[in-house]
C-alpha cells in the first residue's frame, strides 16, 4: 500500500508528464503524447481563478516518498441516473512499485471520492490486450461493458468542423 495519497499541485507538473509517457510507453502508444507541462498547467491548475480545472489528478507515493503512481479523471454526468459520474482517464503505476498494492489504492481512493460527491457510476477504459489490467478490475468486481464501442474524433477529423 501506499504511504500517501494526495491531490497533485501545480508543482507536481513535470511527475504528472513523467507519469503519462511512462504509460503511454507501456501502451506502446508514445508517438501520440502531445502534453507539454505547458498544457498540463492550463487545463489541470489553471492561472485563472474563475476557470475550472478540466481535469483533476492524485498521486501516490511510497514511504521513502517516491512518486510511484497517480489516477487523473475528470466528471461527467449519466442522463439515465441523472447524476454525476467519475471518469477515471489514466491510472499508471511505475513498473518497479506494481504488485503492492498503489493500483489498488489509487482506484479505491476515487471510488470513495465518487461516493462522497453522489456520483452514479465509476467508468474507465481498458485496452483490450491488457489482461492483468482486466484482470484487476474484475477481482475488484468492475463490470466490462464490451457491448459499447468507443468512436472519437481528434486532430484533422475534429478540427474541420472548427
Amino acid at each position: 500500500m501506499p504511504a500517501s495519497i494526495r491531490p497533485a499541485t501545480a508543482a507536481d507538473i513535470p511527475v504528472i508528464l513523467d507519469f503519462i509517457r511512462g504509460l503511454a510507453d507501456y501502451e506502446k502508444l508514445a508517438h501520440e503524447v502531445v502534453a507539454t507541462a505547458e498544457t498540463l498547467r492550463a487545463t489541470l491548475f489553471p492561472l485563472d481563478p474563475t476557470t475550472r480545472p478540466t481535469a483533476a489528478c492524485i498521486l501516490a507515493f511510497t514511504a521513502t516518498g517516491a512518486p510511484a503512481g497517480f489516477a487523473l479523471y475528470f466528471f461527467n454526468y449519466s442522463t439515465f441516473l441523472a447524476k454525476p459520474g467519475l471518469y477515471l482517464e489514466d491510472l499508471f503505476v511505475r513498473p518497479e512499485f506494481r504488485g503492492q498494492g498503489l493500483g489498488k489504492a489509487l482506484l479505491l481512493h476515487l471510488a470513495q471520492l465518487a461516493n462522497q460527491l453522489g456520483c452514479g457510476r465509476m467508468e474507465w477504459s481498458v485496452l483490450d490486450w491488457n489482461q492483468p489490467a482486466i484482470d484487476f478490475y474484475e477481482a475488484l468486481g468492475a463490470e466490462r461493458k464490451t457491448e459499447w464501442t468507443i468512436c472519437r474524433l481528434t486532430g484533422p477529423a475534429l478540427a474541420r468542423y472548427a
